[in-house]
This record gives structure tokens, sequence and C-alpha cells, in this order.
């Protein structure tokens, strides 16, 4: 359907969470669940449907079938802020679903948000404004979806995301404008089960060309050291990880805090030996990984990779 849009809609650098901490809690708090998949903005302006990720990257045509209905869900000169979800063959959340997505793949588009409106720009309207503007003017259908919300007690929601396996929950203030770029605290993320992305600046050589990652997280500029990570790497992933991370590598330690002084109680921290055995590389690539527990040392216990972020920034992941 040709574009009825007039105007040509800037990409909006998106709203962050504010992660770790205590969520919460209120009448001016509403809750929804944290989705595993890649944030988007889905604009119809008169350049026609797009669907960019959280740094800009068109997506428009690694999912076409999400893009054909999304053109049909939002009115003309409309962006909406939300994410981009994969359900498996058995119809659950699955982040290596959406990294692989083919045309068979059932990817959804779950709007939480909008940020401009039949070309009016209405970030500066209160949260709860949004939200009913968002469902006045949203037509869902198969492949577009309204992201849920909840008032009242956390602790039940937190019950209700624990017993269906969700990631996490998100709390976002009733009052609070779209601020872009900005994790000023009026949106906050909480993880149920334990894990984060980290940045990829080295590896251990091994079969299929990597035996672990060596993994971490920035403080400002300075990439931090966490842990190493060869949980959940099979021989494919490892071949392709590989690929990736051959063009990147370089002579110097990415890390500003090696190396450490002793391998530590459970065997994460990194000795100048245990360096040797290490090829460094540029930190560009961002992967998820779940774990146990962070140690009093900073380090993190039994890791495992998850699968990589191609739509995350580097120097945006911080320890959560």
């Amino acid at each position: 359907m040709p574009s009825t849009s007039k105007t040509s809609i800037p990409f909006t650098p998106p709203m962050e969470c504010l992660a770790g901490g205590r969520i919460p809690e209120g009448d001016i708090w509403i809750y929804e669940l944290k989705l595993d998949g890649y944030r988007a903005q889905a604009i119809q302006d008169r350049n026609g449907i797009r669907i960019l990720s959280r740094n800009g990257k068109d997506l428009t045509k690694k999912f076409p079938f999400v893009s054909r209905d999304l053109s049909e869900a939002i009115g003309p000169d409309t962006a909406i802020d939300g994410e981009l979800v994969a359900f498996d063959e058995k119809g659950q959340l699955s982040f290596n679903a959406l990294q692989n997505a083919g045309s068979g793949t059932h990817v959804v588009f779950f709007a939480f948000d909008v940020l401009v409106s039949q070309g009016t720009d209405v970030k500066v309207l209160a949260l709860r404004d949004r939200k009913n503007l968002l469902e006045a003017i949203l037509k869902t259908c198969h492949r577009v979806q309204l992201s849920a919300q909840f008032c009242g007690r956390l602790s039940r929601f937190l019950k209700g995301v624990k017993q269906i396996g969700g990631e996490g929950v998100v709390a976002k203030r009733l009052d609070s404008r779209y601020e872009p770029g900005r994790r000023s605290g009026s949106w906050a993320k909480m993880r149920i089960n334990i894990g984060q992305e980290f940045v990829i600046g080295g590896f251990t050589p091994g079969s299929n060309g990597i035996d672990a990652l060596v993994v971490g997280y920035y403080e400002g500029r300075k990439l931090i050291y966490a842990a190493r990570a060869k949980a959940g790497l099979v021989p494919a992933s490892r071949r392709e990880l590989y690929e990736k991370l051959k063009p990147l590598t370089m002579q110097t330690c990415p890390f500003v805090n090696l190396p450490e002084a002793t391998p530590g109680r459970w065997g994460q921290g990194l000795t100048a030996a245990k360096m040797s055995e290490c090829v460094w590389v540029k930190p560009r690539l961002v992967a998820n990984f779940e774990f146990l527990q962070w140690t009093d040392s900073n380090h993190v216990r039994h890791i495992k990779f998850i699968g990589l972020r191609t739509d995350k920034d580097p120097l945006s992941v911080v320890r959560e």
C-alpha cells in the first residue's frame, strides 16, 4: 500500500531503563514484562514503513512480514517504540530464534510507546497519555501486538513473571516524559533470571577456533574484565564467533583491570600467565550471557553464552 504520509520522521534514540537495584513501587508506577528481543522503532512516513534497531540500523528487510503488518497497524506520519521478539516451535520466547529468523520464524513487534502520532511529536506527554494514545491508534494483528501493562502490587506481578519463566520486569513512571537516549530512572528494569550483555574483548583458541570468550563491561569508556565464558558454546557458535572475531584481533589487551594478581576463589581471575593464552580483539561485539552470581571480586560465576547482540552499542554495556 502506498504511503499517504507527508513528512519524514527522524530516528529517535530510545529512552533507556536504569538497571539493577530495587524496582520502585507505588500508584505512580506501571509494570511490563521485560522481553528478550531487539528494541525497535517502527516509523511510517513519506519514505514508507521502516523498522530501526536501538542504534538506528535498518531491520525492515530482515523482518518483511512484520514490516508488512506494521504498515497496516500504524497510521501515516507515526513512530512507535517497541520490541521485536521471536517464538520457538514450543511457543516460547527465544532470542536465538530471533537471531536466526527466517521466513518461517514467528516474529512479533510488541508496541509499548508512541513518539510521533500523525505528524505530532508526543514525547512531551506523560506516559499515561502516550499509553492511551497508543492503544487508540494501534491496529493490532498477527505480528503486531500491544505490550501488556500491570497496575497494582509489584509482588503479584513478579510472581506471575516467575511462573511463566519471564526474563524480568520493567517499571515506568506514569507521569514520565519520553527522554531520548537517557537513562534517567523514570524507567527501571530488574532481571528475574540473572544475566546481562557483556562485551567480547578476547578469546582463548580451541577447537573450531574458540575455547572460551573473555568478556567484560564498561565503566565510562573503560572496559572492565568480568569473566571467561565457555559454557553454551557449541561447534557452530564457536565457528561463527571465530569468523567474526578474527578480523578484530589486535596485540593490546582492551581490559583496564588486567592482569589480576591471583585466579581467585572461583578461578575467574585472569593473571599475567593466563593472559598469555588469550587472543585480544577490538571490543566491537556484544553478546547475551546468563550466570549464577557476581562475586566479591567483581567476577561472574558459572557464566553461559546465549547469543550475539547485533543491536547494542558496546559502550552502552554496563554492569547491571
